[in-house]
């Protein structure tokens, strides 16, 4: 009995030192400032595809306009950082770019 009592707060101390492991979830298009650096105006619609890939929302009601969407969350943290890349086209060349990076907690 006395062996438990002297093993019990050991094993209750060990318990506490787990840690349960949360892996970084990655979400969308990972477009980097470099990527987006490469573009310029005047660009087709393939050579802007060849540089950031393709686009997450090719939404059929805007048809000059491409979003890339990336999420990512550090396993443990809260912390959410997003990059929101849209480029628009007028006449199928690259007219102009928004490139919005933001780090959000939930």
């Amino acid at each position: 009995m006395k062996r438990f009592l002297i093993l019990l707060p050991l094993l209750a101390s060990l318990s506490a030192c787990i840690v349960v492991y949360r892996p970084d979830v990655q979400q969308g298009n990972e477009v980097t400032a470099a990527q987006v650096a490469q573009l310029k105006q005047g660009m087709t619609r393939t050579q802007v595809r060849f540089v950031l890939g393709t686009p997450l929302i090719s939404d059929p009601f805007h048809p000059d306009r491409w979003d890339y969407l990336y999420s990512l969350r550090l396993g443990r943290s809260s912390q959410v950082e997003t990059r929101r890349v849209t480029v628009y086209f007028k006449s199928d060349v690259l007219e102009r770019i928004e490139d919005r990076l933001s780090n959000a907690t939930p």
